[in-house]
């Protein structure tokens, strides 16, 4: 039993709410969480928490902007009741692969424009190899190569040219006085006081610039909601968080208050070594190059081969920038290969390195991942590909996609985090837990 603590839930993952309070031997508060009409959010803390240790508990799956929104809220209240002190509890946490980096497109995929022609249900060939340009192919950023950028910018050149005023505006030209000395003109070309009736001005029409737009391939600046996520976690009230398995870990960095990063990788590995037959003869796999590090911690632990998978983006067209060439680096053949990745969301990445595992011999492919997201079409899509079985934590509610999924297993992660609140509000460290068995 832990006394001056409470433990608030969100809408967004009850079970995991009472996992936590049932190891910690309390009942979760009770709290009012409904919606306007309007689709504005209420919350209303129905026991005191003036001078008690709150813990709020919403992760960042299902309705992401609700569940983000309820949370602040619920930050807010506490704050306003006087509470000793307020610490987010964020299995996943929401925004973190929208860190403020410039350009970075490899992020969150994007979802299907509503009425998009193209369908790509139950053709899931997870193999994909774009055009690579040489000199006698057209470069693969541009649709027509450079020739179209080229020709564009020579006309709009020479229609600026054409049309530069010969000697800038006088001090006492003003913009509303040019529009009516433009209009005067038009009108008395209009009205036949002109010789051309209007010709030059229609000449003048249809040979303006024409109205730019970005050919594929073109980098644009992409808003970032790293610190803004940050800064409004601060703002609400919290003085604490905690959440698990960081996509990005400079994501902290973002931070004035604390942050416990937990690992899930004590899990994995866990049933790596329990749940697997033989894992010793097995491979550890990452997906791509940025969770390497990540895969190579397990490996090493279990003292594990490694192998991984390069992947290649080139993209050909903005909507098609998940495609990649796939290659394995390493020697899997024969043997049980374990994909290790932090996150899934399309799980299109995975899908597509568990064919590609099976191409290259080995027996049975695994994946096991911290946070199985699995928005969209996911769960067709491994249901669908050469994947044997998935293996997730609950830091997201997974009862529906588990309904749907057969190869899906679900461990649990509330035990983790319940011992993570009670050291915390013990004033106890809680390194032990980056070494959980």
């Amino acid at each position: 039993m832990v006394r001056n603590i409470v433990v608030l839930g969100g809408s967004s993952h009850p079970q995991l709410t009472q996992q936590i309070c049932d190891h910690l031997g309390i009942p979760p508060a009770k709290r009012l969480l409904s919606k306007f009409a309007v689709g504005e959010t209420r919350v209303e803390v129905e026991e005191s928490v003036r001078g008690k240790d709150v813990f709020i508990v919403q992760s960042g799956g299902g309705k992401v902007n609700d569940n983000l929104m309820e949370l602040l809220i619920c930050i807010s209240a506490c704050r306003t009741a006087s509470a000793k002190r307020i610490t987010a509890v964020l299995p996943l946490f929401p925004y973190s692969r929208q860190s403020d980096i410039p350009y970075n497109k490899t992020g969150a995929p994007l979802a299907k424009v509503p009425g998009a022609t193209r369908s790509r249900t139950g053709t899931y060939s997870f193999d994909s190899v774009p055009s690579t340009p040489h000199p006698a192919h057209p470069g693969a950023t541009l649709t027509n190569g450079t020739a179209s950028l080229d020709k564009s910018l020579e006309r709009l050149k020479m229609s600026e040219e054409r049309f530069a005023p010969s000697q800038g505006l006088k001090r006492t030209d003003t913009v509303e006085t040019k529009k009516s000395d433009s209009s005067d003109k038009s009108l008395s070309q209009t009205n036949g006081y002109n010789g051309t009736h209007g010709t030059n001005s229609l000449a003048r029409v249809s040979t303006m610039p024409p109205q730019f737009s970005p050919q594929p391939g073109y980098k644009q600046w992409v808003a970032q909601a790293g610190t803004l996520i940050a800064d409004l976690l601060t703002c609400a009230g919290a003085d604490h968080v905690i959440t698990m398995d960081l996509h990005d870990p400079q994501y902290q960095g973002f931070f004035d208050i604390p942050v416990d990063n937990l690992y899930g990788r004590h899990l994995l590995r866990k049933y790596i070594q329990f749940s697997i037959p033989n894992y010793q003869q097995a491979v550890i796999v990452s997906p791509d190059a940025g969770g390497a590090k990540r895969a190579t911690a397990i490996a090493d632990a279990l003292g594990m081969p490694f192998a991984l998978i390069h992947k290649e983006r080139r993209p050909t067209q903005i909507s098609d920038r998940q495609n990649a060439t796939m290659m394995l680096v390493g020697e899997i053949r024969d043997r049980t290969a374990i994909l290790i990745d932090d996150l899934a969301d399309t799980s299109n990445t995975i899908t597509r390195a568990a064919k590609l595992l099976k191409k290259e011999g080995a027996t049975t492919v695994y994946a096991l991942i911290t946070h199985g997201i699995l928005s969209g079409d996911a769960i067709d899509r491994i249901n669908a590909s050469a994947l044997d079985k998935v293996v997730v934590t609950n830091t997201v509610d997974q009862t529906e996609h588990k309904a749907r999924c057969p190869k899906l297993e679900v461990l649990e992660v509330g035990n983790v985090f319940a011992e993570a609140i009670r050291r915390v509000h013990h004033g106890e460290s809680i390194s032990v837990l980056f070494d959980y068995h």
